[in-house]
């Protein structure tokens, strides 16, 4: 299925800022539309997640996702939907991660036309997938908590991002972490300007000091 610009720079993001989130961990594996394996030797992927994180395997690159050699599930799964994949997301795709025993499904409506609200987090109990409570925070901010990422799921004018609990700061991808060095480095040449500018001045003063107390000697 093809994807909008919508869904395709919320995909962009997620997969990019979770893979520099957890660039330390050897064994957290981040990809998206993956397509996932399940029966050995069935050539039909069970299914090809927008978004998923593995925890406790290898981090390395892939062609596709085949459990029977890796032994482990994705813990998270984000879909990223249109009123198209509503149905499919809603329903083969709920269930198909629930049998396979997916801890975490997400999904997000990056054009609020195909779901209100826009956020859904389901967390695994038991077979079944029971809703997260869904929180509002400031100005309309809708947030998720992921017990799996550790990490906080929001909404602000229809943008996913994710966010550090600890910190509060927002996840960024490698060109708004880019962007944000910039900016950074660009205050901090002004800064430094500044201060040259005051010391230039105060050694001025002080010359100029100087200069008075030798032409009027107390």
């Amino acid at each position: 299925m093809s994807e909008s610009d919508f869904q395709r720079e919320s995909l962009m993001y997620a997969v990019d800022a979770l893979n520099i989130y957890f660039q330390d961990r050897p064994d957290v594996y981040v990809s998206g539309t993956l397509s996932i394996y399940y029966e050995e030797g069935n050539t039909e992927p069970v299914a090809t997640p927008d978004v998923f994180v593995v925890i406790g395997v290898e981090k390395r690159q892939r062609s596709t996702y085949i459990l029977s050699q890796e032994g482990k599930v994705p813990d998270f799964v984000l879909e990223i939907i249109s009123k198209t994949s509503l149905v499919k997301d809603l329903g083969v795709n709920r269930g198909t991660y629930s049998f396979l025993g997916v801890s975490e499904y997400f999904l997000y409506d990056p054009t609020g036309e195909a779901m209100n609200p826009t956020l859904r987090g389901l967390t695994l109990v038991g077979e079944n997938y029971q809703q997260i409570p869904l929180e509002t925070v400031e100005d309309d901010v809708l947030s998720l908590k992921s017990q799996v990422l550790g990490l906080e799921v929001r909404v602000a004018e229809g943008n996913l991002h994710f966010y550090n609990p600890e910190t509060g700061a927002k996840l960024l991808n490698r060109q708004e972490a880019e962007q944000a060095l910039k900016e950074a480095q660009a205050r901090a040449d002004a800064e430094a300007a500044a201060r040259l500018v005051a010391e230039e001045r105060v050694a001025e003063l002080e010359a100029q000091l100087r200069e008075m107390q030798d032409f009027n000697p107390s």
